[in-house]
């Protein structure tokens, strides 16, 4: 009897243990959104990105002190001041089993380069240059200094896969924004999990790619389910109760509670994505008077903002260059003044006020639909009279395309890492042909800025470089050509065992296939 309750108790605990190595394989994630697309190249937005490093493979990406690390590209060195030849890593492998090469690396830069949202950040490159399978070159056209920044934001598709025709016959490699294609709903690239199953807004489930390349990740999730849950008490809630294993964002409010809570493990990060509000200058001829954008700027209190709505988690701006990017100017600081900004728009012939709509998402970033409700507040103090209309990121963003509304909300992070990528997509003249202004709302002009910008991007002395980004931030600030607002911290919260203090970044694009969980 004793040898037969042995038995079963060595087969229970045999079983328990094979329960819980498999349930550490499985990652269960609640985002306060899940991404619109499949296709890495329709948005260029944080869950576009957070979603290709899972799917897709780049060149190369960010590690966490902002330095370097090789990926499909094993290798690369600088030719010459236009030129920099790139060596593909062997056996890399796409989802449909072919080979990842030189072809597919040129296929996908020239969509890249097609694209509505991304051609802007690759305007200052030729057409690759194959040289053979596992060897190209990325050409300037004039001397560039983030070629390797770039690099982080060439995800390879699987050329063969995303070509001909799809079953209602369509072109497969069609590039639709905020529509339906052929690339949004299907995927084949070489990232280190392939798609099992999407429900858009409901469920995504990624399985770990048994051929990737990368057998020296530590990495053990063999399988993510990703659930969308857009209200921040239920997703502290799930995570509280077991239900899921990581969550992001954490608002400020709930960091404390998390972090008294001995089974969760919270990271959080200083960022540098800047909050900003946009004035549309098409839709308000007012907002074309550099008083009148003057005037919301001084009425909106910033500094308050980051204190009562982030509870101290941002760091108030004046300007979009973050404490360490080479544009940031310490002299540009917040400045609050209620007198000033009425006197402003007295100055301007709107001493009657002015009546005028937002638009702001509900969940893209944190806290955004409080932050615009308290903008509104504000601005009513010197008689401009808004009508705040919030959605869901996904009708965000069709809505911001076609600049609807005159007070636009739009969060930035850096491309780049740099001052210069703020600039170009949200404050330089917009221009479909080059991508440059693709997220200016607000229909900003001012060729000096342009000319500064375009003389930066060229520029290979940093001293110098800095010196002009510098001088294109404070002529921003003088015209007021864009409110910002504050610089967003990060946080994360996870179930204890769950190592995402080795992953998370700056960025803010967790590397999960490289994730632990013990």
């Amino acid at each position: 009897m004793r040898t037969r309750w042995s038995r079963l108790l060595l087969m229970g605990l045999l079983v328990a243990l094979c329960t819980t190595a498999a349930a550490q394989h499985t990652l269960r994630v609640a985002y306060d959104a899940d991404p619109d697309s499949l296709d890495p190249h329709e948005q260029l937005s944080g869950a576009t990105l957070q979603l290709s490093h899972l799917l897709f493979d780049p060149l190369l990406r960010w590690k966490q002190d902002r330095s370097f690390e090789p990926r499909v590209a094993e290798r690369w060195e600088r030719i010459d001041p236009l030129t920099t030849r790139f060596h593909l890593r062997p056996g890399v492998k796409f989802h449909s089993g072919r080979p990842l090469t030189s072809q597919d690396v040129a296929w996908t830069f020239a969509r890249l380069q097609r694209s509505p949202d991304f051609k802007g950040l690759f305007a200052p490159f030729k057409p690759v240059r194959v040289i053979d399978d596992h060897t190209f070159e990325l050409i300037t056209h004039q001397p560039y200094p983030l070629v390797l920044n770039l690099a982080t934001y060439i995800f390879v598709l699987d050329r063969q896969f995303y070509q001909g025709q799809d079953e209602q016959g369509r072109n497969k490699e069609a590039l639709v924004k905020s529509g339906d294609s052929f690339a949004a709903r299907n995927v084949s690239g070489s990232g280190p999990f392939r798609l099992v199953s999407r429900q858009q807004g409901v469920r995504l489930e990624l399985q770990r790619f048994a051929d990737h390349w990368d057998r020296q990740s530590p990495g053990n999730v063999e399988r993510i389910v990703l659930t969308p849950i857009k209200e921040d008490a239920t997703r502290i809630a799930a995570l509280l109760a077991g239900d899921v294993d990581f969550i992001a964002p954490v608002p400020p409010a709930d960091l404390p509670r998390l972090q008294r809570q001995p089974a969760i493990e919270v990271v959080t990060m200083t960022g540098t994505r800047i909050i900003t509000l946009q004035l549309n200058q098409q839709r308000v001829p007012a907002f074309a008077d550099p008083r009148v954008r003057r005037a919301v700027r001084l009425a909106i209190n910033n500094v308050g903002i980051s204190e009562k709505i982030m509870r101290g988690f941002a760091t108030p701006a004046a300007q979009l260059s973050p404490t360490g990017y080479p544009g940031h100017d310490p002299a540009l600081v917040p400045r609050f003044d209620l007198a000033e900004a009425r006197q402003l728009l007295q100055q301007a012939g709107h001493g009657q006020g002015l009546k005028v709509t937002m638009l702001a998402p509900n969940n893209r970033y944190v806290n955004d639909e409080q932050i615009a409700q308290a903008v509104v507040g504000m601005l009513a103090k010197i008689g401009i009279g808004v009508e705040l209309k919030t959605v869901p990121k996904a009708q965000y963003w069709p809505l911001f395309d076609q600049s609807a509304a005159d007070m636009l909300m739009l969060g930035w992070q850096s491309d780049t890492e740099d001052s210069g990528n703020f600039f170009e997509f949200m404050l330089m003249t917009h221009d479909s042909q080059n991508g440059y202004g693709q997220y200016n709302s607000g229909h900003y002009r001012n060729p000096a800025l342009d000319a500064l910008l375009l003389q930066a991007q060229t520029e290979l002395d940093p001293a110098r470089r800095a010196q002009l980004l510098q001088q294109a931030e404070r002529l921003v600030h003088d015209d007021a050509a864009i409110i910002p607002l504050h610089w967003q911290n990060l946080a994360w919260a996870a179930r204890r065992g769950v190592r995402i203090d080795r992953i998370v970044n700056v960025m803010d694009f967790p590397y999960l296939g490289d994730l632990v969980i013990e």
